[in-house]
Order: C-alpha cells, then sequence, then structure tokens
C-alpha cells in the first residue's frame, strides 16, 4: 500500500511543475551563458580580421588562417585539464558552488577580450582563452552533478535534454547576434562585452536561486523532495553506507568497464564532428558559400536552431516510448544515439560533394547534419548518470575531458587541411573525417553500450545503519 502511494504521488507530481523544474531552466541558461562565452570568437574574429569590410572603424587584426584555428582551439587547452578535478570538486562541494565559480569568473574574462587584443595581440587573446578554457571546464561535471540530484529516473532524459539544450540556445544567440553586432556602430568589441555582461548577471541570479541538491533547496517543498530521494532509492544500493559525496572513487573500475570506454568514445567522435562545424561554419559560409557577415552569421545559426528544435522533438518521442514501456532504456540510448550520428554521417558525406554555387543545398544539409546531432542527448550523453549515479559527475569530466581533446585537434586540422579557404574539395576531406569519426564511434557504442546501473557504484556491501536514501552531495 505504501509502494502505491509513493507510486500514484510520482505520478501526480510528475504532471506539474516542480523546484527541479525551476533549477533546470536555471541549468538551461548556465549552459546558454557557457556556449555563448565559448562561441562568440567563431563569429568575431571574421569581423577582427577583415574590419574594413565590416565596420572600419574599429581595430583590424592580420591574423593568417592557423593563428585563427589556434585562437579558436586554445580554449580547449584550458578546458580539458579541468574536467576531471571539477567532477571530484563537484562531489565534495556541491555542484552550485562549481559553476557558479566558474561561470562568473569566465564572464568577466570575457569582457577584456577586447583589451587584451589591443596591448598584446593574438598571443595575448590566446592566453585568455586559455584560462576562460580553465573555468568552463568545470560546467558540465558540476551540471551533470546536480542533475543526478534533482532528476528522477523516468525523468532523466527529458530534464537533462531542457538542460543541455542550453549549449544550443546559447549557440544560436551568438551566431545569430554576432554579425549584426558587429557591423553596428558599437563594432566587434561589444559581441565580448554583452556576452561577458549576461554571464554576470546570471551569476547573481544563480547565486540567490539556485541550489545543487533538494537537501540545499530552502523552497522545495517536503513532499517534491521525498518524491526525488524515493525515485532513486531504487539505485541506491541497500549496502550503502556512506553519502554519496565520501564513497571512495573506483578509477580502475571506471577504466576497465567496456560500458563507460565504449561511452568516452561516443562522446568524443560526437565532439569531433560538432566542434569541427561550429568552429568552421562562419568561414566556410563566408569563403565557399560567399555569404557576407551579416547573412553568414544567420545562416551559421540556423543549424543549431534545428538542433534546438530537434532535441525537444526527440525528447518528446522518447518520454512517450518511456512512459508506454515500449523500448528498454538501453535500446534508447542506442537509437538515439545512432540517429544522432549515423545520419548527420550520410549528410556530411553529401555536403562534400555540394558545389560553389548550391549554397541553398549546402545551407540545408548542414541543418540537417547539425540538427539530428540533437538525438544524442538522449544517448550517450545521459548515459554516464545511467551507469553511475553516485560518480555520474566524475564520468563527465572524464568523458568530457578526452573528448574535448578532440576539440582541440579538430580545428587545427581543418587549419592544416585547409591551405586554400576557398577550396570545396579541402573542405570535402573535412567533412569526410568527420563521418569516418561518426561511423567507427557509434559502432562501437551500439554493440559494447549499457545503461544498467554498473556494480562499481556502490561500495563494499557493509550493514546499513540508516535506511534514509541519500542524494549526493548533500550538504
Amino acid at each position: 500500500m505504501v509502494t502505491t502511494v509513493k507510486n500514484r504521488r510520482f505520478e501526480d507530481e510528475d504532471s506539474g511543475l516542480g523546484v527541479r523544474h525551476f533549477q533546470v531552466f536555471l541549468l538551461f541558461f548556465a549552459l546558454t551563458v557557457a556556449y555563448a562565452l565559448r562561441v562568440n570568437l567563431s563569429v568575431a574574429v571574421v569581423a577582427m580580421t577583415d574590419a574594413a569590410s565590416v565596420n572600419p572603424d574599429f581595430p583590424e587584426y592580420d591574423w593568417p588562417e592557423k593563428t585563427k584555428s589556434l585562437l579558436l582551439s586554445s580554449f580547449f587547452w584550458g578546458y580539458v585539464i579541468t574536467q576531471v578535478p571539477a567532477g571530484q570538486l563537484a562531489r565534495k562541494y556541491g555542484g552550485k558552488v562549481m559553476i557558479l565559480s566558474g561561470l562568473a569568473i569566465c564572464s568577466v574574462l570575457n569582457v577584456l577580450t577586447p583589451i587584451c587584443a589591443r596591448i598584446g595581440g593574438w598571443q595575448l587573446v590566446c592566453a585568455l582563452r586559455v584560462v576562460e578554457g580553465l573555468c568552463q571546464g568545470v560546467v558540465f561535471p558540476s551540471t551533470h552533478t546536480i542533475l543526478s540530484q534533482w532528476a528522477p529516473p523516468k525523468e532523466r532524459a527529458t530534464l537533462g535534454t531542457c538542460a543541455y539544450s542550453g549549449n544550443q540556445f546559447g549557440t544560436i544567440i551568438m551566431l545569430a547576434t554576432s554579425g549584426v553586432i558587429a557591423a553596428s556602430p558599437i563594432g566587434w568589441p561589444s559581441i565580448f562585452y554583452i556576452s561577458g555582461g549576461i554571464g554576470c548577471v546570471w551569476s547573481v541570479v544563480y547565486f540567490f536561486f539556485g541550489a545543487g541538491s533538494p537537501a540545499e533547496c530552502r523552497s522545495i517543498s517536503a513532499e517534491e523532495k521525498k518524491l526525488i530521494e524515493m525515485s532513486q532509492a531504487s539505485e541506491v544500493s541497500s549496502a550503502q553506507e556512506l553519502p554519496k559525496e565520501q564513497l571512495p572513487t573506483p578509477w580502475l573500475s571506471f577504466f576497465t568497464s567496456p560500458a563507460f570506454l565504449v561511452l568516452i568514445v561516443a562522446h568524443s567522435v560526437h565532439n569531433w564532428g560538432f566542434w569541427t562545424l561550429l568552429t568552421e561554419i562562419p568561414s566556410y559560409m563566408k569563403n565557399v558559400l560567399g555569404k557576407d557577415i551579416k547573412s553568414n552569421a544567420l545562416l551559421s545559426s540556423l543549424p543549431y536552431v534545428c538542433m534546438f528544435v530537434m532535441s525537444f522533438v526527440f525528447s518528446t518521442i522518447s518520454a512517450q516510448l518511456s512512459s508506454r514501456n515500449c523500448i528498454k532504456t538501453v535500446t534508447s540510448r542506442k537509437l538515439f544515439n545512432s540517429i544522432g550520428l549515423w545520419i548527420p554521417m550520410i549528410t556530411l558525406i553529401c555536403l562534400g560533394y555540394v558545389d560553389k554555387d548550391q549554397s541553398e543545398l549546402a545551407v540545408v544539409l548542414l541543418c540537417f547534419t547539425v540538427g539530428m546531432n540533437g538525438a544524442t542527448y538522449l544517448g550517450y550523453n545521459m548515459n554516464h548518470i545511467d551507469l553511475s549515479p553516485n560518480f555520474a559527475g566524475i564520468l563527465m569530466g572524464i568523458t568530457n575531458g578526452v573528448a574535448n581533446i578532440m576539440s582541440i585537434i579538430a580545428p587545427l586540422i581543418v587549419g592544416f587541411i585547409v591551405t586554400n579557404e576557398h577550396d570545396p574539395e579541402q573542405w570535402r576531406i573535412v567533412f569526410f573525417i568527420a563521418a569516418g569519426f561518426y561511423l567507427v564511434g557509434n559502432t562501437l557504442y551500439v554493440i559494447f553500450g549499457k545503461a544498467n546501473v554498473q556494480p562499481w557504484n556502490d561500495p563494499p556491501a557493509k550493514p546499513r545503519r540508516n535506511s534514509t536514501p541519500q542524494v549526493e552531495s548533500q550538504h
């Protein structure tokens, strides 16, 4: 009877909005800010190196393509370093502290970018981007840690998609507006001033209203708090004695688990293709398709509008499949990951054969490629919490750290392959490489991927002293 009441309460709460949804809403804007700060240089660098044709009232820098590729990849040099430590720190001190401090510092540094370019050239901008990367390295591990505490298992895919769709929203806003801002009287420096300023505003809001877990939240109702804890209780071993933040980290088990190793591969190949396109689409639009800075920025953002929209379409489909118990969680993860990687693989190959005078077709293929990538939010992206709710933040730190080595390499490879920015055949090689990564990576994920809680999620069995379900990082 008690179980029936609990289940009914869960269903009733699930039909409405609660504090957990507000916290996910704040995470959505956190990731919006993070990606706006991350990608603003992709469009701004076009104006910074061609100010004469965009807005001659502002400084212009003579940076060759290899230097621009270096600048675009430098963010990730710092980004990969803090991934794994961030997962550990988020478990110890809470996800809120880590994500708030990281984004607040990054926002202030972003405002300083035009000054650094003026006084120190590309070298100082490069150093600044490295430090920004160090700050943003905490974002994904902290987000996963927070989600693992707030999201009931049945809502995990939906709430995770809502939070991580902020990636696309930030990308859309930044790519769509940067060209207009650069060509306006306030010029390209305002791209950094505005995005950094918005980040500072978010930091203030999150300081007052954000919470790392239900235990930290003063506004959550007792009923919703109990709902979240009881829904997560099935993933807590009856032998688990310590609070989750005090559990020893099973490093060896992580790296000897085939399910986790293929998760690293799936995340890495996705990042290769995603960041190749994200950092290079503005250059491709300008030099191959012949689009000016304003139309370039709007068209560059269009693929991410498609991804933003499609992520919610896929989330709705996933929620329906889950509520009707049509397919197992592992099947759902592999299905959506295949949609998100194998379909873009085909369209990237097609994109390689588009001629210069077929710009409309190229834009359609880019939109389809990036739009289908939205399905991966319901694939590998939530798989860390499936495998280990206790260590989800650390697992995300590891996979995101390795995957973003790809984010460093990809723009550099483009810089070496594309020696003539106007040559479609050189861009074809870039697209083919990304397609090859998608093929191999998802094949391994489909064969070896899992979605059940792994044995190493829990410590060695000991008599349990307290039957109250624990929630990760309760402080």
